[in-house]
């Protein structure tokens, strides 16, 4: 580590906090700054300059994030369209046929992908992987178009069984990648290859219609970095507490909609092992949601499903935080 050090940097609904690590003195800084919602790049270099950080000199910046937290919860998302078997075009609206609240018939629960976004093709496999349908691939080509022309922005691919056999899906995908305008395709089989496939169609919903909003930023707080002259990456946290580039993490987005509460919740696991107290309750209160973890034994509990909100469930890695 140069002189300069390592930075993390924090971007939430209401503030944007930096700590930075000084490379040869081992002091740290500290900002706080508003964060600036139509380009959250912008309150991060505000919190840069509080701090009176030289960036040609920094050697690495951390980020954590509630980009993707946020557009989920709040509903703002990007228009998506989603291809689905035929037959099988309900299956984010009908989900397990549980309801909001317990107990009485009121409630209220909008799918992530309206029905007029979500399109059936003749295909089939079975749960063996074994071909009972070919993939109509002209139907397929008229649903992209029609979803393309329907100004859809990301496109989901979602096929049932295809778990077991994801050739369907995979040339669905090549099929739509000469049609659609831009990268923004998730295939489900590709985030979560496993069976039940209302979680499987949620998080490849909710992966393709935030892929958008998370690249178009993180390529401005490069460039907005770049031009202040930093010339390292920007390792974005993943909700399951590691990190990665900036430069792919827009590729399986899902994965950082608990970014930013998860790296409160590997923050306050290493500082209670510093001081000796392996079970925490940690509470991490913002401007748009509270987030609360339970830790044992030093170690974040990781699990393969949150639920962000009623039947939005997220099968990806993730600290196991209740929002």
């Amino acid at each position: 580590m140069g002189a300069g050090g390592i930075i993390g940097v924090d971007v939430g609904g209401t503030f944007t906090d930096l700590v930075m690590v000084e490379g040869d003195t081992g002091q740290m800084r500290i900002a706080k700054v508003p964060t600036t919602l139509d380009n959250q790049a912008f309150g991060v270099l505000a919190a840069l300059t509080e701090a009176e950080v030289d960036l040609p000199e920094v050697d690495l910046i951390v980020h954590g994030t509630t980009t993707t937290t946020n557009a989920v919860l709040e509903r703002k998302l990007s228009r998506t369209g989603l291809v689905t078997t035929q037959g099988f075009r309900d299956v984010l609206e009908l989900g397990r046929r549980t309801r909001p609240q317990a107990y009485g018939m009121k409630g209220v629960f909008i799918p992530i992908i309206p029905r007029d976004l979500r399109l059936e093709v003749p295909e089939r496999m079975d749960a063996v992987g074994a071909v009972v349908t070919p993939l109509d691939e002209e139907s397929l080509r008229a649903a992209v178009t029609q979803l393309k022309e329907a100004g859809c922005e990301a496109l989901v691919i979602h096929f049932l069984h295809a778990y077991a056999n994801p050739a369907h899906e995979e040339r669905a995908a090549e099929i739509a990648a000469e049609i659609w305008p831009n990268d923004y395709i998730t295939t489900g089989h590709s985030l979560l290859s496993e069976t039940r496939e209302f979680e499987r169609g949620v998080t490849a919903a909710v992966n393709a219609s935030v892929q958008p909003l998370l690249e178009r930023y993180v390529a401005r707080l490069r460039k907005e970095l770049s031009d202040k002259g930093y010339r390292g990456d920007v390792l974005v946290m993943n909700g399951n507490g590691g990190m990665v580039s900036s430069q792919l993490v827009a590729k399986e987005a899902a994965k950082t909609v608990m970014s930013g509460p998860a790296s409160g919740v590997m923050a306050a696991a290493y500082t209670g092992r510093r001081a000796g107290e392996e079970n925490l309750l940690t509470y991490d209160m913002g401007g748009t949601s509270t987030d609360v973890a339970l830790i044992r034994k030093g170690t974040p509990p990781v699990s393969n499903e949150i639920e962000v909100e009623y039947a939005m469930p997220i099968h990806v890695p993730m600290v196991d935080v209740r929002t």
